[in-house]
């Protein structure tokens, strides 16, 4: 079942559910989900000259991300065909018996600004910001402005609660996140980790 913003309201208030800082209810909370706006920092994809990827090697990251930090007045501009790993400048707390999906904003989606090529659930247990991966897919180049309404979340209730929800309990790699934060995939099992 999808909650509604009566529901949503009730967990906030509850304590459960947790969105900080929610700073207008009116404004960000949504027949069926709320509101979430754009993080003052960006980790930006440079162009290199490593001939691969390899998704096992976290150290490459390094060499071809650079950070940005937008001043609270300033706007980072989105071009085409560039893709951008962001956050929300809300902290998220999901409950164990809730899932939550992070989808983009209709508004947003007819600029062609895409909020997240597949990372659009929150898993029960999760704390922290968000992080988006931000597309541009049109012709022209796109204003993002820290604070802005850049996405909405929706909660829906399991069936039960999760019996092992992500959490240091589990190794969970993003869990507490502040910031946007790039890939982790090398410490999967698959590539020598633990997770």
């Amino acid at each position: 079942m999808i909650l509604s913003d009566a529901d949503i309201l009730r967990r906030l208030e509850g304590g459960d559910l947790a969105i900080e800082p929610l700073e207008d209810i009116d404004l960000q909370v949504q027949p069926a989900s709320v509101d979430l706006r754009l993080g003052r920092e960006f980790l930006e994809f440079q162009r290199t000259n490593i001939p691969c990827i390899h998704p096992g090697s976290e150290a490459e990251t390094d060499e071809y991300v650079d950070e940005t930090v937008v001043p609270e007045d300033g706007e980072f501009i989105l071009h085409p065909g560039d893709f951008v790993l962001g956050t929300t400048k809300e902290r998220v707390e999901v409950p164990a018996d809730l899932i939550a999906h992070v989808q983009g904003r209709s508004s947003l989606g007819r600029l062609a600004v895409v909020i997240h090529a597949t990372a659009g659930i929150i898993d029960p247990g999760y704390r922290g910001q968000i992080t988006l991966e931000l597309s541009n897919l049109g012709t022209a180049p796109v204003a993002l402005t820290p604070g802005m309404r850049i996405s909405q979340v929706l909660f829906t209730e399991l069936s039960s609660p999760a019996e092992r929800p992500y959490g240091s309990e589990r190794g969970s790699k993003y869990q507490d996140q502040a910031g946007p934060q790039a890939s982790r995939v090398g410490s999967d099992a698959e590539f020598g980790g633990d997770q």
